[in-house]
C-alpha cells in the first residue's frame, strides 16, 4: 500500500489504495479526450464512463466505469494505451479513508538538513535516479526533483528511502488532489447597513465607516486563485495591478484561459479590492491587486511557487479561497467530512517563508477560506495551519451560513451568502449573496443580457450572488489591508491581533462562545472594519530610535561585533531590533543581541541558521518573534548594546545596518 509522509519521519502519513473501477488517462496533446465540437477517436474508448476529475494543467483525466458495462476497467486501460494521443493509461490511487482520487506525478520534494553541503545533496539525488527541476528559494537545501518517466508507483519507495536517510529532513512525492474552490454556487450589504426590497439589512462588516479613514492605499493584496480578469473596469485605476503571475504557464499573464471555468478568481479579487468606480467596491478599494493564477490541483508545486512569488514581489496580504474538497454541507454522512488532509511540506515551507521574509521581515498576512462543507476546519491542514487565519461565513441575518466550516481553528467571520435549511429551521436568505466583479461580458457567473438584472447587471460585468467562505476570505483580506494602510509598521501577528480585537460577538444564544471569547462558528467574531482601523491607528508613543549603517565584514568561520551606546535612562516597555546583513547563505549565520552588562540579562539569539536561499538577512525582530526579548522589559536601557554575527560559510558577510527602537511605558 503506497504511503506518503508529511512533516518528516515522525510526521503525518497518508495511505493510498488502488480503485479498480477508475482509469487515469494522460494525453500527449494535453487535451481532454472529449474536447472540441468533434472529439477525437479516443473519445469512443471512454464511452459508458463518467469523468470523475480532470487535471488540465498536465493533461490528465480520471474516468469511472458505469454499472452494467461489458468491458472491464483493465480492458479499457489496455485499449487506451494503443491510442495515438494517449501517453499513459493506468490505475488510479485513492485516499484509503475518503476514496478521493489522488494523482502522483513522479516528482519528489526533498529537503536535506540545513548543515548538509549542497554538492552532497545533489549527489544523493542523482544516485536516487532523480533530476533536479527546481531549487525552491523558500527553504535551505530544498529540491523539487523528477524521477525517470515510467517510474510509476516506485516514486513512493524512492521518497521513503530518502526520508530514511539521516541527512534528509523531509521527502514526499508530489501528490495532488481535487482542489475545492471555496464558492457555493443590493447590492453591497456586506459593506454597510442598507435596505433591499423594503428589508433593512444590518449584518455588515461596517466597512463604509472605515472608508472615512482609509481605503487601503499603499497596500498590496495577492489573490491566489483561478485566472483573474485584470482588464475589468474595476481594476483599471493607475498602478492597480502589480506583479501579475501565472504559475501554470510560468509567465506574467494571469487572465482566465479561454476554456474552462475560471470565474472564481475575478469575484474574489473584487470582494477584496475592486476600485468602486463603476459598479462594485472592494473592502479595500485603494489597495493594489497582485493576481496569481494557480490552476494546479491541491498539493502541486504551483501552490508553493505562488506563495513564494507573492512574498518576494511585494505582497502584504495573501488571500486563498481554496483548499481540500468539501463534503456536501447538507449530508452529515458524506465520508469527506471525516477526512484529514495534511499540508504538504513544500507548501508549508513556502508559507513560512512568506510570514518570515515577506514585507521586509514583518511578514505577509495569510488568510484561508475555512470551507463550505458544514464540517470541521480542523481537518483542513491548510486553513488550520498555525501561520494562517481561517475565515468562516456569516449571513445577512447575522448568524452562521449553513455551509460554513467550524472548529478550533476558526479565526473570524465575514458576511457571505446563505441558503434555506428547513431541517434546522433556517429561513431563506434576505439577499442573493455578495455583489462583486465578474468576468467582463458573458463569460462569468452573470451572462448579462436579459438575464442580467436577475443575476447582476445587464452588461455581465458584475454578479449579485457570489458566496461561500470564498467570499468571506477576500473580505477579511480587505479588512487586513485597511489595517496595514493605517499602520504599515505592524507585523503579521500584530495585524491578526488587531483583527481579533475588532471582532463583534454575534449570535450570542447559539454561538457557543467560550470564556476566551472564541466560538467554533465565528472564531473571535464577525469583523468590524471601522473598529479594526481605529485599533490599528498608532497611538503617540514615547520612543527612541537609534540606527546606524556599517560596512563591517564578517569572514568565514569568524565573528564580528558592532556596538551602539545608549545614554537614555528610562525603563524599557518594548524593543524592536532592525538587522540588515548581506550574505549568500543567511542559513550559515548566527545573529545575537548582547544587552548592556548593567541590565544583567543574557544575550538573546535573534537568528540561528535559517533563511532559505535569500542572499540577505533583512529583518525586524521583537518579542512576538523572539520571546526571550521579554526578559529585557522593565529594565533601564542605558549602556553599550552589541550585535554579534557569527559566519559559518566560506563567503564573507557584510553588516549593513543595525537599529534599535526603544519604546517606553
Amino acid at each position: 500500500m503506497p504511503q506518503v509522509t508529511y512533516g518528516g519521519r515522525q510526521g503525518e502519513t497518508v495511505e493510498l489504495v488502488e480503485d479498480p473501477e477508475l482509469v487515469a488517462v494522460r494525453t500527449r496533446s494535453r487535451r481532454s479526450l472529449r474536447a472540441g465540437p468533434v472529439p477525437g477517436p479516443e473519445a469512443t474508448l471512454v464511452e459508458g464512463m463518467d469523468r470523475v476529475i480532470a487535471f488540465p494543467e498536465v493533461g490528465v483525466e480520471v474516468y469511472r466505469q458505469r454499472d452494467g458495462q461489458t468491458r472491464t476497467s483493465e480492458e479499457v486501460r489496455q485499449e487506451l494505451q494503443q491510442a495515438p494521443d494517449v501517453r499513459f493509461a493506468g490505475r488510479v490511487l485513492v485516499d484509503a479513508q475518503s476514496r478521493e482520487p489522488v494523482l502522483y506525478t513522479e516528482n519528489v520534494f526533498v529537503k536535506f538538513r540545513d548543515d548538509v553541503d549542497p554538492d552532497h545533496c545533489r549527489r544523493v539525488l542523482l544516485e536516487a535516479g532523480l533530476t533536479i527541476k527546481e531549487e525552491p528559494g523558500y527553504a535551505t537545501n530544498a529540491y523539487f526533483a523528477a524521477a525517470a518517466e515510467g517510474t510509476g508507483q516506485d516514486v513512493f519507495a524512492i521518497a521513503q528511502r530518502l526520508l530514511d536517510r539521516d541527512d534528509v529532513e523531509l521527502a514526499h512525492p508530489e501528490l495532488v488532489r481535487r482542489l475545492g474552490r471555496r464558492a457555493v454556487a443590493p447590492q453591497q450589504w456586506h459593506l454597510a447597513t442598507t435596505t433591499l426590497n423594503g428589508q433593512a439589512i444590518t449584518a455588515s462588516a461596517n466597512v463604509a465607516d472605515a472608508h472615512q479613514i482609509t481605503r487601503g492605499e499603499q497596500v498590496t493584496i495577492a489573490i491566489i486563485d483561478t485566472g483573474i480578469d485584470i482588464d475589468h473596469e474595476e481594476f483599471s485605476s493607475p498602478g492597480k495591478i502589480v506583479a501579475p503571475r501565472d504559475t501554470v504557464n510560468g509567465d506574467n499573464d494571469p487572465r482566465p484561459a479561454p476554456f474552462g471555468d475560471e470565474r472564481h478568481g475575478t469575484a474574489c479579487a473584487g470582494v477584496a479590492c475592486a476600485d468602486g468606480r463603476f459598479g462594485a467596491s472592494g473592502v479595500a478599494p485603494g489597495a493594489r491587486l497582485m493576481p496569481i493564477r494557480m490552476m494546479g490541483q491541491l498539493g502541486s508545486q504551483q501552490e508553493a511557487n505562488a506563495f513564494f512569488w507573492a512574498a518576494d514581489h511585494g505582497a502584504d496580504i495573501i488571500s486563498c479561497s481554496w483548499g481540500p474538497p468539501d463534503g456536501h454541507w447538507d449530508n452529515p454522512n458524506d465520508p469527506v467530512h471525516q477526512e484529514r488532509v495534511p499540508l504538504p511540506d513544500s507548501t508549508r515551507l513556502a508559507i513560512d517563508h512568506a510570514v518570515t521574509a515577506g514585507r521586509g521581515g514583518k511578514g505577509c498576512v495569510i488568510l484561508f477560506a475555512a470551507g463550505n462543507g458544514n464540517e470541521s476546519v480542523d481537518l483542513d491542514g491548510y486553513a488550520s495551519y498555525a501561520n494562517v487565519a481561517a475565515v468562516t461565513a456569516c449571513n445577512d441575518r447575522g448568524v452562521r451560513s449553513v455551509y460554513s466550516d467550524m472548529g478550533d481553528a476558526a479565526f473570524c467571520a465575514f458576511p457571505s451568502n446563505d441558503f434555506a435549511f428547513p431541517e434546522e429551521g433556517r429561513p431563506p436568505a434576505l439577499t442573493p449573496g455578495i455583489w462583486t466583479t465578474d468576468i467582463s461580458g458573458a463569460g462569468g457567473y452573470n451572462p448579462g443580457g436579459d438575464t442580467g438584472p436577475v443575476r447582476g447587471d445587464r452588461r455581465g460585468n458584475y454578479t449579485n450572488s457570489f458566496g461561500g467562505t470564498s467570499s468571506s476570505c477576500p473580505g477579511a483580506a480587505g479588512v487586513a489591508a485597511l489595517v496595514l494602510s493605517q499602520n504599515p509598521a505592524l507585523r503579521w501577528r500584530e495585524v491578526l491581533d488587531v483583527l481579533r480585537r475588532s471582532c463583534d460577538r454575534i449570535d450570542p444564544q447559539h454561538g457557543q462562545w467560550n470564556a476566551d471569547g472564541h466560538s467554533p462558528w465565528y472564531g473571535f467574531g464577525r469583523l468590524n472594519a471601522a473598529k479594526a482601523v481605529q485599533l490599528a491607528t498608532p497611538e503617540p508613543a514615547d520612543r527612541l530610535v537609534i540606527s546606524r549603517t556599517f560596512t563591517e565584514a564578517v569572514r568565514d568561520a569568524h565573528a564580528a561585533q558592532i556596538t551602539m551606546d545608549v545614554n537614555e535612562t528610562r525603563r524599557l516597555a518594548d524593543l524592536k531590533i532592525q538587522v540588515d546583513i548581506e550574505h549568500a547563505y543567511p542559513d550559515d549565520l548566527v545573529v545575537t543581541i548582547v544587552p548592556p552588562p548593567e541590565m544583567n540579562t543574557a544575550p538573546v539569539t535573534l537568528h540561528d541558521r535559517t533563511g532559505g536561499r535569500s542572499r540577505e538577512l533583512h529583518r525586524t525582530y521583537d518579542a512576538l518573534d523572539v520571546p526571550a526579548l521579554n526578559e529585557l522589559k522593565d529594565k533601564y536601557v542605558r549602556g553599550s548594546w552589541a550585535l554579534e554575527v557569527h559566519n559559518g560559510a566560506p563567503e564573507t558577510a557584510s553588516i549593513r545596518r543595525f537599529g534599535l527602537e526603544f519604546i517606553f511605558g
